[in-house]
């Protein structure tokens, strides 16, 4: 166990969160609701620190990132817990766990560094809950990391407050961040969440120089309403740039949802539809078979400068310092 960091010290052995935006209120003996910051006897601590209960080498598509050094592999790490409930949540067997509920092997910041390098791995990617809860583990790894000449991956929910964010992703290179919808609606109904701390999450991020891409799963009847989906896409492109890459995924049934059917490839093709008059330059669909989706296109001259298989192995790269090697146009990433 870790003493936490942003919180505040109330009469009564009371504390006040100050990590995320859901800024919980946690008496003696109680956790927030990401299950893992604890309240013992009027100090916060954190009850995941150097407990990762999922590790594993994945290829840095998988995260989604197409940007990002695409080919390489990333270590991937996570505890349990999560400051949000999705009911779309696809690894809510540890995200809306509790620390006893799932077996953990302890690995001190340094040993997770080891094994990145063991491994050959040119990242350490923060994932499958939302990283931002075992955000003292993360810090320490990340710092570690970067003396190592590691990248630090975040594929986050982006609902953090602007000084975590401000002292954590100073070390980071890049980030995974999901914008589950344009509606405050959604967020409170379907994540137990707001949407305004995301996107000024997503803002500032996006202003530290990190390299960012944007994840969207698209459920059927949730958030896929064309209107909603334009307004999206005309902010991202006004506030982060038209060369963020999005993602739109397709949904299958899990969780809490169990009773709505996969989304129709026909919903998807029309939100890449709708990405792309709203002038986004790099739209991706994910969780589908059909590889047109999967590929880099070079947003001036049109031709594929990046194939990818269905599983998002790299088959083809018509790169040349980052430009396209047929029109010399400059693709955004980091490659």
């Amino acid at each position: 166990m870790k003493e936490a960091m942003y919180y505040n010290k109330l009469k009564d052995d009371i504390v006040h969160c100050q990590l995320c935006p859901q800024f919980c209120m946690i008496k003696p003996g109680e956790t927030g609701k990401c299950r893992v910051r604890k309240n013992q006897d009027g100090t916060l601590i954190s009850l995941v620190y150097s407990q990762p209960c999922s590790a594993a080498i994945d290829p840095i598509e998988k995260k989604p990132l197409f940007h990002f050094f695409p080919g390489s592999k990333t270590f991937s790490i996570s505890t349990v817990g999560c400051n949000l409930d999705c009911k779309a949540c696809q690894n809510w067997e540890i995200s809306q766990a509790k620390p006893e509920d799932v077996p953990a092997k302890e690995m001190k910041p340094e040993e997770v560094v080891e094994e990145a390098l063991k491994h050959n791995c040119d990242s350490i990617a923060y994932t499958y809950i939302e990283p931002s809860i075992f955000y003292e583990y993360v810090l320490d790894i990340a710092k570690l990391a970067r003396q190592k000449g590691l990248k630090n991956i975040m594929v986050t929910n982006g609902f953090l407050n602007p000084e975590p964010i401000k002292e954590l992703y100073q070390y980071i290179d890049a980030a995974n961040i999901d914008l589950k919808a344009f509606s405050d609606e959604f967020y409170k109904d379907m994540c137990k969440g707001r949407l305004q701390p995301v996107l000024d999450a997503i803002k500032q991020i996006k202003q530290m120089n990190v390299w960012i891409e944007l994840t969207t799963l698209i459920i059927p009847g949730k958030n896929d309403d064309k209107i909603e989906i334009r307004q999206m896409c005309e902010w991202i492109k006004a506030n982060v740039g038209d060369d963020v890459p999005i993602h739109f995924s397709r949904f299958f049934p899990c969780y809490k949802l169990l009773n709505i059917e996969p989304t129709p490839i026909d919903t998807l093709k029309k939100c890449y539809e709708i990405a792309n008059k709203a002038g986004l330059k790099y739209i991706y669909v994910g969780n589908v078979v059909d590889t047109h989706f999967h590929q880099t296109v070079c947003p001036k001259c049109g031709m594929e400068v990046i194939n990818r298989s269905h599983r998002y192995e790299l088959e083809e790269v018509h790169l040349e310092n980052s430009c396209c090697k047929f029109c010399k146009t400059k693709i955004a990433g980091m490659f």
